[in-house]
């Protein structure tokens, strides 16, 4: 009765982790959520212009309960690209893993900072 082979469907590892793309004060920033990853088996390249995140997941898992035997191995591979938005100083890009979580600072260049002016909004 606790077997549930339809939940262990819905967890296999997604063909496209989500992904978060966000402009902030100073810049950007992108948050990817990888459980499950390292810092070790994810890659994030910056080409023409093109920042590519990618990474790949080997698990095994071995899952003895009374009845029941489960080994189960999740292999998968992902790759998301985005072209970074101009005005980015592309010598200044970092990233941090954290808890499964990767997130990649992609910092303004001051021209560009300069370059933003508020315009303020009246009410008629």
């Amino acid at each position: 009765a606790d077997f549930q082979p339809f939940e262990r469907l819905m967890s296999q590892w997604p063909a496209s982790p989500p992904v978060d793309f966000v402009e902030k004060d100073g810049g950007y920033e992108i948050t990817a959520e990888l459980p499950g990853l390292d810092e070790k088996s994810v890659d994030v390249k910056l080409s023409n212009g093109v920042l590519s995140i990618s990474g790949e997941k080997n698990e095994e898992k071995e899952e003895k309960k009374e009845g029941y035997y489960c080994s189960e191995r999740r292999y998968g591979s992902f790759r998301r690209a985005f072209r970074v938005p101009e005005g980015v100083d592309q010598e200044k890009i970092t990233a941090d893993f954290e808890k499964g979580v990767l997130k990649i600072t992609l910092p303004k260049t001051m021209e560009a900072k300069k370059e933003e002016k508020k315009i303020e909004i009246s009410a008629k």
